[in-house]
């Protein structure tokens, strides 16, 4: 069994009460790139109360809206983004684009480091 270091980010408030992080960005991603919805939970296999209740919680935090619903008719309704939500996924994909490769190879010679100082011991 290979043992691997992870990491995730995300935004709290002052009494550590999580927000946003890196499974809401997931989220927000899928829905810009879906346009449903539901589309987006099936991918992600979320159940849709837990999500949607999620999503008004980080907008009540936030104080401002990160979607927005559109009823349909025949053909169903649709979920986008705002330019606020739209936002926040593209600063998650920057940072995780500039770091991740950092975070990682450091979380690789903590790893590295650990395995051998048990190994010494």
């Amino acid at each position: 069994m290979e043992i691997k270091l992870k990491y995730k980010i995300w935004l709290e408030t002052d009494e550590k009460e999580g927000v946003l992080g890196d499974g809401k960005w997931r989220l927000l991603k899928a829905i810009d790139e879906a346009g449903c919805l539901n589309d987006a939970m099936k991918k992600l296999g979320l159940s849709y109360r837990k999500t949607w209740d999620n999503l008004v919680k980080i907008e009540e935090t936030l104080g401002f809206k990160i979607v927005e619903k559109q009823r349909g008719g025949a053909s169903g309704g649709k979920t986008g983004l705002t330019k606020e939500g739209k936002a926040i996924v593209d600063a998650f994909d920057r940072f995780h684009e500039k770091y991740d490769e950092q975070i990682t190879n450091g979380l690789n010679e903590m790893l590295a480091e650990i395995k051998s100082n048990i190994a010494e011991t």
